[in-house]
C-alpha cells in the first residue's frame, strides 16, 4: 500500500471513528432525556390517579377512566395499581400482574422512586402522601413509550445514514488531502530522478517554506553538495596521481630507451639502472603515500584506536625523521608537560599519529635553513597541544588557505622536492584523532603548526 492510500485510510478511520463516538455520544444521552421525561410524566400519571381516587368517595374506577379518556391522558397500554397503606390493592387499571415485594414497597413509602422494567414496559414506583396523613399509598404505573421508541428509532436511522454518507465525503476529502500532501514528495522523486553525476550542481526545490519537506529538502542538498566536493576531490586526485605517476614513469621509460638503443658498457648500464633505481624509488614514495591517503578515507581503521602516550609518539616520530634524514635536528621540549602521565593519554591510531608527526616535523626540517624543527608540549585547560615549529621562509597569507589541499604547493616550495601530498594527509589523520591543526606563519619568520587534542 503506497503512502497515499495509507494516509487516506487513516484519515477516513480517525474522522470516521471521531464522527462514530459523536453520533454514539448522541444517541446515549437523546435515550437518557427520553427516558427522564417518560418517568417525569409516568409520576404524574400516577399522582393524578392517586388523587382522584382519594378524593372519589363513591366514584366508581369507570369513572375515573371515563374522566382519563375524555381528558385524552391515558397513555397506551397504560396500567396503574395503587396499594393502600395496608399493603392491600384499591386501584387497578390494566390486566400486568406485577407483584411487589415488602423491600420495595417499604423504600416507595421511604420516598425512593423505583424504576424498573416489566415485559419490556417502563415501570415507575413512588408513593403517595394523603391529606388525611394516613399511611402513604404506593403507586405502580406501567407503559410503553411508543413515542419516545419511536423518536429514538428515527433519531438512530437517521444518524447512522448520515454517518455513511459523512464517511463517503471524508474518503473523498481524504483522498484529496494525502493528493496535497503527497504531491511534494512527488516532485522531489521528479527532480531526484533527473540529477545524476554530471549534474550534481542541481538542487531540489520544494514550494513550501519552513516545513518537513523543505527541510528533507535542504538535507538532500547538502549531501548533493558533500557529493560534488567528493567527486571533484576525486576527479583532481586522480588527475594530480596521474600527472605525478606520469613524471617518473616517463623518466624510468626514457632511461631505458636509451640504455637499448646500442650496446653500452656495464657502467653505463650500472648508471642506467641506478637512475631507473632512483625514479623508482620516488615512484615507490609517491605510491605509498597515497595510499595513506586512501587509507584516511576508510573508516574501519577507527576499531584500531586505543589509548596512546602522544609523547611516546613523539619521540618515535622524531627517531624516524632522523634515521632517514641524518642532517635533520628535532628538539621536543617537555619542560611544560605535568608529572601526571594520564594527562599525555588520548585514545587514537598510535601509526596513522606517527606519520602525521612526521610529516610534520620533516616539512619544518626541510624548510628551515638549519634543518631543525622546535617542537613544543603542553597541556593547557585539559587540552594537550603540540607546536612544530620552524624558522623557515614561511608561507604567504593567500597561500594559507590553500596549504592542506590535496597535490597543492606553494610558489616558494617549488624548488623543494615534494608531491604536495603529506600536509593533506596530515590534516585528515588529526581530524580522525578528534583533534584540529591550526597553521600560523609569515614569510620570513618561519611556520609554526599546532595540534589540539581534546580531552576524552
Amino acid at each position: 500500500m503506497n503512502i497515499k492510500s495509507r494516509l487516506t485510510m487513516l484519515f477516513t478511520m480517525l474522522v470516521g471513528s471521531i464522527m462514530a463516538l459523536f453520533c454514539l455520544a448522541i444517541y446515549f444521552f437523546y435515550d437518557q432525556y427520553r427516558e427522564k421525561q417518560f418517568y417525569s410524566f409516568l409520576n404524574e400519571r400516577g399522582q393524578t390517579i392517586a388523587q382522584l381516587v382519594e378524593a372519589s368517595h363513591g366514584i366508581s374506577k369507570a369513572d375515573i377512566e371515563k374522566i382519563e379518556k375524555e381528558n385524552k391522558t391515558i397513555l397506551l397500554d397504560e396500567e396503574i395499581t395503587i396499594y393502600d397503606g395496608s399493603d392491600s390493592i384499591i386501584f387497578v387499571s390494566g390486566k400486568e400482574n406485577l407483584t411487589l415485594s415488602r423491600t420495595m414497597l417499604t423504600e416507595a413509602r421511604a420516598g425512593k422512586e423505583i424504576h424498573t422494567k416489566h415485559n419490556k414496559k417502563e415501570v415507575i414506583i413512588i408513593r403517595h402522601i394523603l391529606q388525611d396523613h394516613r399511611k402513604p399509598w404506593v403507586i405502580v404505573v406501567i407503559a410503553n413509550d411508543y413515542l419516545g421508541m419511536n423518536q429514538l428509532n428515527r433519531l438512530r436511522e437517521i444518524l447512522l445514514v448520515g454517518w455513511l454518507l459523512s464517511m463517503i465525503l471524508v474518503g473523498v476529502a481524504g483522498w484529496q488531502f494525502s493528493n496535497d500532501a503527497i504531491k511534494p514528495v512527488a516532485d522531489i522523486i521528479d527532480q531526484v530522478n533527473n540529477i545524476s553525476a554530471g549534474n550534481l550542481h542541481e538542487k531540489v526545490r520544494v514550494g513550501r517554506e519552513k516545513d518537513e519537506l523543505a527541510l528533507l529538502a535542504e538535507t538532500f542538498n547538502q549531501m548533493l553538495t558533500r557529493l560534488e566536493i567528493a567527486f571533484v576531490a576525486q576527479k583532481n586526485f586522480v588527475s594530480h596521481a596521474s600527472h605525478e605517476l606520469r613524471t617518473p614513469l616517463a623518466l624510468i621509460m626514457s632511461e631505458a630507451e636509451l640504455s637499448l638503443m646500442k650496446e653500452r658498457s656495464p657502467a653505463e648500464y650500472q648508471d642506467a639502472l641506478k637512475g631507473i633505481w632512483s625514479e623508482a624509488k620516488e615512484m615507490n614514495e609517491l605510491v605509498n603515500r597515497l595510499l595513506e591517503l586512501a587509507r584516511t578515507e576508510e573508516k574501519t581503521f577507527k576499531g584500531t584506536f586505543s589509548k596512546i602516550r602522544i609523547d611516546e609518539v613523539l619521540w618515535h616520530a622524531k627517531g624516524s625523521v632522523q634515521q632517514k634524514n641524518p642532517g635533520y635536528q628535532v628538539h621536543i621540549h617537555y619542560d611544560k608537560i605535568p608529572e601526571d602521565e594520564e594527562q599525555l593519554k588520548r585514545f587514537g591510531d598510535e601509526s596513522l599519529l606517527r606519520t602525521a608527526f612526521l610529516n610534520l616535523m620533516d616539512n619544518a626540517c626541510k624548510y628551515s635553513p638549519d634543518k631543525t624543527c622546535n617542537v613544543f608540549l603542553e597541556i593547557k585547560n585539559r587540552l594537550i597541544i603540540i607546536y612544530f615549529r620552524d624558522m623557515g621562509i614561511g608561507i604567504a597569507p593567500e597561500e594559507l588557505p590553500y596549504i592542506f589541499d590535496t597535490f597543492y604547493r606553494s610558489q616558494s616550495t617549488i624548488s623543494k622536492a615534494g608531491y604536495g601530498i603529506g600536509l593533506a594527509l596530515t590534516k585528515r589523520i588529526i581530524n580522525m584523532q578528534g583533534a584540529s591543526i591550526e597553521v600560523e606563519s609569515a614569510l620570513g619568520s618561519g611556520t609554526t603548526f599546532i595540534l589540539k587534542f581534546p580531552p576524552f
